[in-house]
């Protein structure tokens, strides 16, 4: 600095930071010497913190706002300092900006897989990745534990950290959960809000809070996600219209392969018998399915009778021959079941032709 600008410095002491970056946490105000005057002038804008560090300890903290720097204004490193009735300008401290805003699309992933255990595909990998966004919630916490003397910080310079703790903590989660593999990918937001409680309190730790979590993707080997499509699919779908389907594509791809009428004939012939062989296959598993259950008991015949005018009954077929053979029942015997539109004799239906067959006819 030449000596016109360090006079001009002792003159004029105005301290502020334009942040015209996107990734910018933290960025030290430099001064020539460090050295700030009496009654400066301080701007700190919206989103931002002005932290004052004297000799490696944290001093005063200025929210968004301007100030003028006085003794009132700056207690705790009046106290540092010393200064019990003001202080000479100028004095010694140094200045951090700290950005608040939220910084956004940072990236995550799992540069290796994580090893689950499903009940019905066993052992099997995944993969996931997303991203997150992030803000300074505590500046005095976050240059403390993270920033030190760097006079200028990006989120680059923590990423590769929060990415470690952020894999940590979902592969935790993931083996924990238990959940079916499917779900992994269908419940993205209640897994994605899940890891962004859990590993917010450590962010916390850094002066930091994450403001959003998303899992953009998570990824299984591709023969299990085909085992998945197809369960999914036989879940939903009619077997039998599914052997139909499967039979008239082998027919129209064996009729492919082979040559003329004859191939026709061919490809018609294994056709079928692809056919008839999911056909049977299905047919054995329904009814393999339900062999289990007994058929119903069937239903007892039974007629009403007409005597002397009056309706009697229900008689069984057993009570009905009985009556026959003492006299009582004769085939112009009026007879009424259930499903029968009217009264008709009881030798023109047919279910009663056995009653009359067993009765012997009357003795010359």
């Amino acid at each position: 600095m030449g000596i016109f600008n360090k006079l001009k410095s002792e003159f004029v002491d105005i301290i502020e930071w334009t942040d015209s970056s996107n990734n910018t946490m933290v960025h030290r105000f430099e001064r020539y010497g460090n050295e700030i005057k009496n009654q400066a002038k301080l701007t700190v804008r919206e989103s931002q913190v002005a932290v004052f560090i004297n000799e490696g300890k944290l001093a005063d903290v200025f929210s968004p706002g301007m100030y003028t720097l006085t003794t009132e204004n700056l207690p705790i490193l009046s106290t540092l300092k010393g200064w019990k009735y003001g202080f000479n300008s100028p004095f010694k401290a140094e200045v951090y900006f700290v950005n608040t805003k939220n910084i956004t699309d940072q990236k995550w992933g799992t540069k290796n897989a994580i090893t689950v255990s499903d009940d019905r595909f066993g052992m099997l990998e995944l993969r996931a990745f997303g991203t997150y966004a992030l803000r300074v919630k505590d500046a005095a916490v976050f240059i403390k534990e993270i920033v030190g003397t760097e006079g200028e910080f990006t989120s680059e310079g923590i990423s590769e950290q929060l990415q470690s703790l952020i894999v940590t903590r979902f592969t935790d989660a993931i083996g924990e959960a238990n959940l079916p593999v499917e779900s992994y990918a269908a419940k993205t937001n209640e897994i994605s809000s899940l890891i962004q409680g859990i590993i917010d309190p450590e962010f916390g730790a850094y002066g930091l809070t994450i403001t959003k979590f998303l899992i953009e993707n998570v990824s299984m080997p591709e023969e299990i996600k085909k085992e998945i499509f197809e369960l999914s699919r036989l879940s939903k779908i009619d077997l039998t219209k599914l052997a139909q389907m499967k039979a008239a594509k082998a027919i129209e791809k064996a009729a492919e392969n082979t040559g003329g009428i004859a191939g026709a004939g061919v490809g018609m012939g294994v056709g079928y018998a692809v056919g008839n062989q999911m056909t049977n296959l299905f047919a054995a598993q329904q009814q393999s399915s339900t062999s289990s259950t007994p058929p119903p008991l069937p239903v007892a015949v039974s007629f009403f009778v007409a005597v002397n005018g009056q309706q009697s009954g229900p008689f069984d077929l057993a009570t009905l021959q009985a009556m026959a053979t003492r006299n009582q029942f004769n085939k112009d015997s009026l007879v009424w079941k259930q499903g029968m539109t009217g009264w008709l004799a009881a030798g023109q239906v047919t279910e009663l032709n056995s009653v009359f067959s067993s009765v012997p006819p009357p003795i010359p």
